[in-house]
């Protein structure tokens, strides 16, 4: 099994994905044990002094004015994770969960944080045994970090509260730590704090985000090319040289992954001879690279943001090396909040683009010959007509996730908690937008497939070729009679989501962007 050493300097997506997806193991490395061992020995010499230090010695948000009496600050410790573990709501999905926990571990390890080495070894103990506590869904605001979500963590470690185990079945989490040889955790001074204090719930979210999207964008070329060439489009708007002079990234990407799809097609021009030729495409198809590639390069952005992020040491206070703890404001989440509204703004309009192009192809006034519908037997057969309701419906709700959750702040803690980021809130209805885009991009496949194969005497090319017979494979029917649909979308969606469609081209064209 792939395992995942953390350090003291961060981590990498790769790593977030392959403990939260693919069930590697973690260790920490010696450079971490070493920091983490130091910064401890810092947070006890202030908790023997008698003066009062944030976190340590104190209570918390509007409560820090009261200094805790050492014989207190266990129970204080315990005390925050018990209370803050009030989420409500369904269960948040385990890969998220796990990424959670994993990046509150890096962290951790980073040694500024002043929790000792047995507490982050637990840590990763919990993530190797696969035991995933139980978070709901509602509880974060996204400011002093996803503090309900991460609270239900920590409580686990405690051996308290309810937790997934190995098998999916959900137990009291004491249970499943004893049956794997764990120890609960006992906090001391700013251990409680130091589990709570982090932007790892929304980070988390972003990079698996960013990974589905980065697949989802290479998909959505395949398939704008397909409706391009099925609704006998050119494809000389794809001329690197046109995009050279507007030399935006994303935009000459998304332009020469179409073009390597369109290579060796029989039905792209095929305009020239038609009777009233066209001289250009509707935007929907000639303004495609455009609009996907504003959305890649600002996936661009995302990623940076991430990576920075992932480097980060998100706490509050902090242990400095020169023995200072200090109070900051790190654990706010806006940048991490701002991407992620951002990624649901341009999927929503990568989707609704890829809406427009497929009811170009249903409507016979629009689509150059194609039946209505693409129905075998138009007015007897419906053909792909609620198809594309279906695509609408998931459009309107992609546009109703892209209204920013980072605009709104709702004060919390008696004011002193005053401006949040609710980037918590951003990451959750991102996920739900990437599921929708999935589907929209899936149904334009069947469209664009099913009229492709309906030009009939026409020579598509070969990676469209390739994409129809993999799909056709995968269960994704051709034309014909009027059938039970849902079966057919199911497959599409399948097949887009686990790869197919790009594997299926790239077999073809080579490695796409």
């Amino acid at each position: 099994m792939h395992t995942v050493v953390v350090g003291t300097s961060g981590t990498t997506a790769e790593d977030v994905i392959a403990v939260a997806r693919g069930n590697a193991r973690v260790e920490l490395s010696g450079e971490a044990l070493d920091a983490l061992a130091r910064a401890r020995e810092i947070v006890d010499a202030l908790a023997a002094k008698p003066e009062p230090v944030y976190g340590v010695s104190t209570g918390f948000g509007a409560l820090a004015s009261r200094h805790i009496s050492p014989e207190l600050r266990a129970q204080l410790q315990r005390n925050i994770v018990r209370s803050h573990a009030a989420g409500m709501g369904p269960r948040v999905e385990r890969e998220v969960v796990r990424a959670l926990m994993f990046l509150r571990l890096k962290t951790v390890a980073s040694g500024h944080t002043g929790v000792r080495p047995s507490v982050a070894q637990t840590m990763a103990d919990v993530l190797n045994a696969g035991i995933t506590p139980v978070v709901h869904e509602y509880g974060s605001l996204g400011c002093s970090g996803d503090l309900a979500p991460l609270s239900h963590c920590a409580l686990a470690l405690m051996g308290e509260g309810d937790a997934e185990g190995p098998d999916g079945t959900v137990r009291p989490a004491g249970e499943l730590l004893a049956e794997a040889g764990i120890a609960p955790v006992e906090l001391r001074e700013k251990e409680g704090l130091a589990l709570l204090n982090g932007t790892d719930g929304m980070l988390g979210m972003l990079v698996m985000a960013l990974a589905d999207l980065g697949k989802l964008y290479t998909s959505a070329d395949i398939t704008a090319a397909l409706t391009l060439e099925a609704l006998l489009g050119t494809e000389k708007v794809l001329a690197p040289e046109l995009h050279a002079i507007r030399p935006h990234p994303g935009q000459g990407a998304s332009a020469a992954n179409m073009a390597a799809v369109l290579e060796g097609s029989g039905l792209v021009r095929h305009y020239q001879e038609e009777t009233a030729p066209r001289v250009q495409d509707a935007y929907s198809v000639r303004c495609a690279p455009q609009v996907a590639g504003a959305g890649r390069d600002t996936m661009a952005h995302a990623a940076l943001v991430a990576s920075r992020e992932l480097a980060a040491a998100v706490d509050n206070p902090v242990v400095l090396p020169d023995g200072r703890v200090e109070s900051n404001g790190n654990f706010h989440g806006a940048p991490v909040a701002y991407v992620l509204d951002f990624l649901a703004i341009v999927a929503a309009d990568l989707g609704s683009i890829a809406e427009r192009r497929t009811d170009r192809l249903l409507d016979k006034n629009r689509s150059h010959g194609l039946p209505p519908f693409l129905a075998d037997d138009a007015g007897v057969d419906s053909g792909l007509m609620i198809a594309q309701y279906t695509q609408a419906a998931l459009v309107s709700e992609m546009k109703r996730l892209a209204v920013p959750a980072s605009a709104d702040s709702i004060p919390s803690s008696a004011m002193q908690e005053d401006h949040v980021s609710m980037g918590w809130s951003a990451a959750r209805k991102l996920r739900t937008a990437v599921d929708n885009l999935t589907r929209i991009i899936a149904i334009e496949l069947y469209a664009a497939t099913r009229a492709i194969e309906l030009r009939h005497g026409l020579t598509p090319a070969p990676a469209s070729r390739a994409a129809i017979a993999a799909a056709r494979a995968a269960g994704v029917e051709g034309p014909g009679p009027d059938r039970f649909l849902a079966p057919d979308l199911a497959a599409a969606d399948e097949f887009i989501r686990t790869g197919g469609l790009v594997a299926a081209v790239e077999g073809v064209t080579g490695p796409l962007a």
